[in-house]
């Protein structure tokens, strides 16, 4: 192939994908820093922990677990949990991420909700905290009513 070629088609799919990130209004990404090795956990923003029976999961910077809901994946990336659940799961944002090396930082990004209130995103899928979570670590909102889930950092599907 013509190396000309080569930097053309180069510079269309650039284009493209700028073209395609402009087109997408309510996602922003959020300030994402790396911090250095000798970071303790708790210096993270989100963090992965581990569950015997769940197996790896998000958490934030207090060890708070984080859930995404099934129903949001007909919210095209929107949050579906509006009226009364907001209070039963929080949703949770940070306005600047701090991350292990073993999180992708393209995998972030925050979106704002039907009431104008910013959301963090993990692959497209709002997070949330549970209510009834007390303590760092619990996962009492696993499994709640079938729609409520855990984060898996490395098996979790794009949303969008």
């Amino acid at each position: 192939m013509r190396e000309d070629l080569k930097i053309e088609i180069l510079i269309i799919s650039l284009i493209a994908i700028l073209i395609l990130a402009l087109s997408v209004p309510a996602l922003s990404l959020p300030s994402i820093t790396m911090p250095d090795q000798a970071d303790s956990p708790e210096s993270y923003t989100v963090n992965i922990y581990e569950n015997k029976f769940l197996g790896s999961y998000l958490a934030n910077e207090t060890g708070f677990t984080l859930y995404y809901y099934s129903n949001d994946s007909k919210g095209d990336g929107a949050s579906t949990c509006i009226d009364g659940c907001p209070e039963m799961w929080p949703p949770f944002y940070a306005p600047s991420l701090s991350l292990p090396e073993s999180l992708r930082s393209v995998d972030f990004a925050t979106i704002t909700r039907a009431d104008g209130s910013k959301q963090t995103t993990f692959k497209g899928w709002p997070l949330y905290l549970y209510s009834r979570d007390t303590a760092p670590k619990d996962t009492w909102g696993s499994e709640k009513d079938g729609l409520w889930h855990v984060v898996d950092p490395m098996g979790q599907p794009q949303l969008m």
